[in-house]
């Protein structure tokens, strides 16, 4: 699957997804070649604001990306939106299609829309997702867009690969958190209220309060306080004060010399979860653990041996001679 560097900087559409379709492969060759093509552009990534966006079903995630990515590109920005859907028990493809959802962005020359099936990784966040986020800057992508599917640990798992995490809300103030954990609270660099319109705007004011009240005691960084925001997705209102405030991160991160640092500390982070997966690989797919596997953990049940002793002697026959 030969792929033409020339035409992914460029910012070919169709070279830069034949590109991510190479990444997302599992066959053991197409890995190989995608990680020399990965290799290839790495000096030209690294040029963009990753933006992570969750929030509970219902709250309109895509219709705000849509809107939001329209008025970034308004900006003379391109936009690369990555939609990470669960996958579908049966068929194993995407059971959400974003690009139907997204029909007046998918059509703009500057977007590029890519929903990505889960595949089961951990927090239903696509294992390749952070291969594509490097293609998309190699393609000249100054906005890359990472949609969750907004349950279990997917939150979590994007806040650890994006520059500015986005946890969208209702404007219902009643609902304590509606929902979303109180960690994942403490990962936002930003509330944004939608769904701001109509009856709807006295409520998504008295939220705003109350949470700006509560993010004043979750920063988490030295420059920067959390932000509460109000927009309305489909009436376009306030989503360029949305756009303005990543922008201000970004500027002071670059600053304060943590924009830099975060990159570098999730790129060292990644490895090392990289490496405990592929021993663990490693593990399974050794014979002679395999062998030993069932009869250590009958053992261990059975109250024969301790769990520490049995991981022990499995690694020592992963590692004998």
């Amino acid at each position: 699957m030969p792929i033409d560097i020339d035409q992914l900087r460029q910012g070919n559409r169709r070279a830069l997804a034949k590109a991510i379709t190479l990444v997302e492969s599992k066959r053991p060759e197409h890995r190989e070649e995608a990680q020399r093509l990965l290799e290839a552009v790495l000096p030209y990534t690294g040029n963009s604001i990753r933006v992570g966006i969750t929030g509970i079903p219902g709250v309109g995630k895509s219709t705000f990306i849509e809107s939001f990515g329209q008025t970034v590109i308004e900006q003379g920005k391109k936009v690369a939106v990555l939609a990470v859907d669960p996958s579908s028990p049966i068929a194993g493809g995407s059971i959400l299609g974003d690009k139907t959802r997204m029909e007046e962005l998918s059509r703009m020359d500057n977007a590029f829309i890519r929903p990505s099936p889960s595949e089961g990784a951990l927090g239903g966040v696509a294992l390749k997702t952070r291969e594509t986020m490097l293609l998309c800057e190699a393609a000249g992508y100054d906005v890359i867009l990472v949609e969750t599917v907004g349950v279990g640990q997917s939150e979590y798992e994007v806040a650890s690969m994006v520059d500015f995490f986005m946890v969208l809300l209702l404007p219902n103030a009643g609902d304590e958190l509606q929902g979303i954990k109180k960690g994942i609270m403490e990962l936002a660099d930003a509330l944004v209220i939608n769904k701001a319109d109509g009856d709807s705007i006295h409520m998504a004011q008295q939220t705003r309060r109350h949470y700006q009240n509560a993010l004043h005691l979750l920063r988490h960084t030295t420059f920067w306080t959390p932000q509460v925001k109000t927009c309305s997705a489909q009436k376009k209102e306030n989503i360029d004060e949305v756009w303005g405030m990543i922008s201000d991160y970004q500027v002071d991160a670059i600053k304060n010399h943590a924009f830099h640092e975060k990159r570098a500390r999730q790129a060292q982070e990644w490895m090392h979860k990289l490496l405990h997966e592929m021993l663990d690989l490693k593990l399974k797919q050794n014979p002679d653990v395999k062998k030993q596997m069932p009869v250590l953990d009958r053992q261990v049940t059975e109250g024969k041996t301790t769990p520490y002793l049995a991981a022990k002697s499995l690694i020592d026959l992963l590692f004998k001679g």
